[in-house]
C-alpha cells in the first residue's frame, strides 16, 4: 500500500493519468513526471484544488522555458544569419518567439488536450484560448529543461519552433528578405549582395525609391518602396522569388 501511494505521488495527483500518447509526440519521456503534470497544470485548475496542499501551476515553469527558448532561438539565429547586426537578429528573434507563433506548437503537441483547467474555463473554450496554448508551451519547455537539460529543449524545439522558423520569417508582412536573400548568396559563394538605387522622385515627404538588387554584377531584382530600406526589402524579396529561394526555403 506504501509502494502504491508513493507511486501515487510520483506521477501526481489521484484521478491524473500521466499522458503517453504526449510524450510519444513529443519524442521525449520524463524522468520526473510530476514536471510534465505541472506544465500542464493552468492556475484555474490549482485554484479549484479544494483537497490536500494545493499543487503548483505551470506559471512558474512558462517563466523559465521563456528564458530557455529565447537563449535556443538567439543562439539558432546568431550561427543561421552570421553577417546580420544585433538590431536585425533582435527583429528575427522577437518574430520568432511571438506568442502567436507559440499556438501553432503548442498545437503541434496538442498540448490543448492534456491541459488541466477548471470546468468553467474548460467550458468557456480554455483548451483552444491562444495565450494558455502559448504559455503551456513554454512551460513544456521549462519542465524539459529541468528534467532532461539544455540539449533535450533544443531537440524538442526543432520538431517545433525551430521547424517553422524559416516559414515565420518568410511571411510577406514580417520577413527581413534582405537577410534571408544574403544567406542564400553566401551559402552558394556568391558573396555580399549590393543595392544601387536606380530611381529616386516626387517630393522630400513623398519619395518613391526604385532599387535593384546585384549580385556578382548581375541584376537578380528591382523593388520600389517609399524609404530606401523598403525598396530595398522590396527587391530582394523579388530576387529570391526570382531565383525560386522563396520556395526552396519554404
Amino acid at each position: 500500500m506504501l509502494s502504491f501511494l508513493k507511486n501515487l505521488f510520483r506521477a501526481g495527483t489521484p484521478g491524473w493519468k500521466r499522458p503517453a500518447r504526449l510524450e510519444k509526440v513529443m519524442d521525449y519521456r520524463f524522468s520526473d513526471p510530476r514536471l510534465l503534470k505541472m506544465a500542464l497544470s493552468h492556475r484555474s485548475w490549482v485554484n479549484n484544488v479544494t483537497r490536500g496542499s494545493r499543487p503548483p501551476s505551470n506559471e512558474r515553469l512558462e517563466f523559465l522555458g521563456d528564458s530557455v527558448m529565447n537563449a535556443i532561438i538567439t543562439d539558432t539565429l546568431y550561427r543561421r544569419f552570421p553577417d546580420c547586426d544585433e538590431g536585425e537578429l533582435s527583429k528575427m528573434k522577437s518574430l520568432v518567439v511571438s506568442a502567436k507563433v507559440l499556438i501553432p506548437c503548442a498545437a503541434l503537441l496538442d498540448l490543448g488536450e492534456y491541459m488541466l483547467l477548471s470546468k468553467s474555463e474548460e467550458k468557456s473554450g480554455g483548451r483552444t484560448r491562444p495565450s494558455i496554448l502559448a504559455d503551456a508551451y513554454e512551460a513544456m519547455l521549462g519542465a524539459v529543461y529541468l528534467d532532461g537539460g539544455y540539449e533535450a529543449v533544443r531537440t524538442l524545439m526543432k520538431r517545433t519552433l525551430i521547424q517553422i522558423m524559416d516559414e515565420i520569417l518568410l511571411d510577406a508582412s514580417l520577413a527581413n528578405y534582405k537577410s534571408l536573400l544574403l544567406e542564400f548568396t553566401q551559402s552558394r559563394g556568391l558573396g555580399t549582395p549590393h543595392y544601387d538605387v536606380i530611381r529616386a522622385s516626387g517630393p522630400e515627404h513623398r519619395k518613391a525609391f526604385v532599387v535593384a538588387a546585384i549580385v556578382r554584377g548581375e541584376e537578380w531584382g528591382r523593388g520600389a518602396g517609399g524609404t530606401k530600406k523598403e525598396a530595398e526589402q522590396a527587391c530582394a524579396r523579388a530576387a529570391l522569388e526570382n531565383r525560386g529561394a522563396l520556395l526552396e526555403s519554404g
